[in-house]
Order: C-alpha cells, then structure tokens, then sequence
C-alpha cells in the first residue's frame, strides 16, 4: 500500500505528485538541491522537500530513489537529462521503476499501469519523476 510520494520538486510530474500528495492527505517528501533550487525558481515551503548540502541535482536525483521502495517517470516522449539519469540510477540500484510516456499512452491506462506497479512491487514510498 501506497503510503508516501517523494520528489524532487521540479515542475511537471514531480510537483504534480506533491500537489496530488497534499490535496489527498498523502505524506510527502523527498530531497531538493540547496536553495530548495528548481528550474523556475525556489520551491515553495508548503512543499515538504528535504534541502540537500549541495545544489547538485544528480545528487538530489539519487537520494530520492535510494529512499524510496520504486520510481515512476512520466514523460511525453523519450527519456532524456534528468529523466533519463533517473531511469538509469535506479536500474544500477535495483529498484523497480516503471515509465510511462503520455505521447503513447492514455491517461486511464496510465492510471492502470501505475496502479499495477505499485501493487505489484509492493511499494509504500514512491519516487515519482
């Protein structure tokens, strides 16, 4: 059972994640660079992110994934950056990961696969990116 939702507080999924966290009552968290650095701008206090010693956001990327039982990227189209460093960490870790591109996808079976994943992996902290 799903029990929190972690990330790195960068617009689109990741702030998506901790909105849908808030609104439904869901702990939150995860780690940020220094700064509560994102790339438009500091990250809000009423998001509970972690800030990290260093504004490295492959640092950020990597604790995030080590503390949570599997991620979840969510993209429109191919992997790349960020995206694409996630996906490889947490493959080099072990952890179970599951990408969905929206271009491909529809929102229902989106929200099937995603479901899926969770219970099949059975992860109670989630990563999302």
């Amino acid at each position: 059972m799903l029990k929190k939702i972690i990330s790195g507080g960068q617009t689109g999924a990741d702030r998506a994640a901790l909105d849908v966290a808030i609104k439904f009552n869901i702990e939150h968290g995860g780690w940020i660079p220094k700064g509560r650095k994102t790339e438009k701008g500091p990250l809000p206090l009423k998001y509970r992110l972690n800030e990290m010693d260093t504004a490295d956001y492959r640092a950020r990327t990597e604790q995030n994934i080590v503390d949570s039982h599997g991620t979840v990227i969510i993209s429109r189209g191919e992997l790349t950056g960020g995206s694409k460093l996630t996906q490889s960490f947490a493959e080099f870790i072990g952890r179970p990961n599951c990408y969905i591109d929206l271009l491909n996808t529809e929102e229902f079976e989106a929200s099937i696969i995603l479901k899926s994943f969770i219970l099949e992996n059975e992860i109670q902290t989630l990563t999302v990116a």
